[in-house]
């Protein structure tokens, strides 16, 4: 024997038939990753189903909607992933090749690289780099402190990182 055919389930299969190809896509093109994107595709198709008495019977609105619940879908992925610590196995603590002191020591060799740079600029653009950058301030304050236009530090601030790049790169920290 042969069971009746389910209104609900003939729904959802006209649903997945007309929109899971274009949500397939458009799930795929906001994760990057095809298997999260059919998940989004099968988590929209399941709450299209859950509401089908409530859905609206214009295609275009239920095009809509269904990529609208992608997108939120998407969005609540990316938040939950950002929320979450980001966690370690035990296997790949174990398995690191780099002992406690070197990480401060690559920091160490990383400002001194730095100082060494900032010493071969200008005193203008070394002086607008520590400023902005170091010290945090805005263009506002910056400008203030070293008694110059706002136009002035950002311009400086400009041609002081390209100095400060090509001496990285004549130091060999920079590619």
């Amino acid at each position: 024997m042969r069971r009746p055919p389910d209104p609900a389930e003939e729904y959802l299969r006209a649903l997945y038939e007309q929109l899971g190809g274009p949500l397939h896509g458009y799930a795929l093109k906001l994760t990057g990753d095809p298997g999260r994107a059919e998940e989004i595709v099968q988590e929209t198709l399941v709450r299209a189903w859950r509401r089908a008495d409530l859905l609206d019977a214009d295609p275009a609105a239920l095009r809509a909607w269904m990529f609208t619940v992608a997108r939120n879908l998407v969005t609540d992925q990316w938040r939950a992933a950002r929320a979450r610590p980001r966690t370690v196995s035990d296997d790949a603590a174990l398995d690191s090749t780099v002992a406690p002191g070197d990480d401060a020591l690559d920091q160490a060799v990383q400002r001194w690289t730095v100082a060494a740079a900032l010493d071969r600029l200008s005193p203008d653009h070394r002086s607008v780099l520590i400023e902005t950058y170091y010290e945090g301030r805005s263009v506002a304050e910056a400008a203030a402190r070293l008694g110059i236009p706002q136009g002035t530090v950002k311009s400086r601030t400009y041609y002081a990182l390209r100095a400060l790049r090509l001496a990285l790169e004549e130091l060999g920290a920079a590619r």
